[in-house]
């Protein structure tokens, strides 16, 4: 009879998990803030840092016992339980910090600046969609690159939508943490990151119908979203006041109000999750309808401690866990690589600068929104992974798309810095790095 580990035995190998990830995070973290990067790019770092790329490159078998994929179950190979519970707690830390984010998103600054915004999200979609179909129609005979059954219009606009993703939870990050929330440039780049990401979503949903063959799932996506965030934002939003004369009424948040907004925020998540948008605007929605004030002031004391600290890291690793770039071994390779790099950089800083100038935004602040829409972070290895379970990508293009989404991301800050951040700290325009 084969041994089959209990429940106590996985969570025992949990708590030693959650360690592990904790500790790193923080140390790579600390590393990062020393080269002038936010803690967020450490966590990523981290996170590919301890799956196959390079623990398991070094001491494959410690990584593989700490970090296991699969279980023997007799002589069948199964998924591991506890790749499943790291996933769900990184969803819940991911759900919850696009909730804080919503929270204290300025929608009054959206609204005055809600012209540039739309430019540049559009242009930070068109452009590096065209260039991404382009790609994928100069390499697609080749066979390490692009499957052979797939066809060249799917390739196309599938690695048309996944240059087109900003990750929105990345910038909005990398925002908090150098003291741009609330600015007009922060709301312009999270305004812009946020229809963004939804347009690139929408598109990725037409993508897969195609490959499915039924339109229902863009149709169900789109129209599922579009009906949740009008209601949400007006009937949701009347309906949620009363939280905020509550609190100001008591001068206290007490634990069953707090109750009651997770099991609202959990609510979204899983229904923009289910319609196949992605639970990050469920609840970053939920975050703009809430009252403002000493309500959200409260909320967000409570809850951000433990979501930055804690909950968010799991999202970064359980990614980190499932990428493996060691797969491009060739210089033609590297020079795809660097292709695609270029591309993406062109397609997403150059046009949303462009477009942000066009829109009257001064210099400094079309170069700031550049660079912060430049990155891409893990939301693009979301889209890799749906394409990689769907059989649209190979392991060694995933690769390469996963060394496009690090660089972009590593280059946002210290391109910020370079082309905004000490003209700004001069000026004044922006506070002091928070720090964690």
């Amino acid at each position: 009879m084969p041994h089959i580990p209990s429940h106590f035995e996985h969570s025992v190998q949990f708590f030693i998990q959650l360690a592990v990830i904790l500790v790193t995070c923080r140390l790579v973290g600390m590393v990062a803030r020393r080269f002038g990067q936010p803690q967020v790019v450490g966590e990523m770092i981290a996170g590919v840092a301890l799956g196959p790329s390079l623990f398991g490159l070094l001491a494959p078998s410690w990584q593989q016992a700490l970090f296991p994929k699969i279980m023997m179950v007799g002589e069948t190979a199964v998924p591991h339980p506890l790749m499943t519970v790291i996933y769900c707690t990184a969803q819940i830390g991911l759900a919850m910090y696009m909730f804080l984010v919503g929270l204290e998103f300025r929608t009054d600054l959206l609204v005055q600046r809600a012209r540039s915004a739309a430019s540049v999200s559009l242009a930070g979609i068109l452009a590096p969609f065209v260039l991404g179909c382009l790609v994928a129609w100069g390499f697609h005979e080749n066979p390490a690159l692009f499957k052979a059954e797939v066809k060249l219009h799917e390739d196309m606009l599938f690695l048309g939508a996944a240059m087109s993703i900003t990750a929105f939870p990345m910038l909005a990050r990398i925002i908090y943490e150098r003291g741009l929330t609330g600015t007009s440039l922060g709301t312009l780049a999270l305004a812009a990151g946020s229809i963004d990401d939804a347009l690139a979503w929408c598109v990725l949903a037409i993508v897969l119908a195609s490959f499915g063959g039924s339109w229902a799932i863009a149709v169900v996506a789109i129209g599922g979203g579009t009906v949740y965030a009008i209601v949400t934002m007006t009937l949701g939003r009347r309906m949620l006041a009363p939280l905020g004369a509550w609190t100001e009424r008591d001068n206290d948040l007490p634990p069953r109000r707090l109750a009651v907004v997770l099991v609202l925020l959990m609510l979204a998540a899983w229904y923009t999750d289910k319609i196949g948008i992605y639970a990050v605007f469920g609840a970053f929605i939920l975050g703009l309808a809430m009252p403002r004030g000493l309500f959200a002031d409260l909320l967000q004391r409570k809850m951000e401690p433990l979501v930055t600290n804690f909950l968010l890291p799991m999202f970064f690793v359980y990614s980190g866990l499932n990428t493996q770039v060691t797969l491009i071994d060739t210089p033609m390779l590297w020079a795809v690589a660097i292709l695609i790099l270029g591309a993406a950089c062109a397609g997403k800083g150059v046009a949303c600068y462009l477009a942000a100038r066009l829109n009257g935004e001064p210099n400094q602040d079309a170069l700031a929104v550049g660079a912060l829409m430049n990155a891409r972070g893990l939301m693009e290895l979301i889209i890799l992974n749906i394409g990689r379970e769907r059989g649209i990508v190979t392991p060694t293009l995933f690769a390469i798309m996963v060394i496009m989404a690090i660089v972009t991301t590593l280059i946002a800050t210290p391109l910020f810095e370079f082309v905004y951040g000490r003209h700004a700290r001069r000026t004044g325009r922006v506070g002091s790095v928070a720090t964690q």
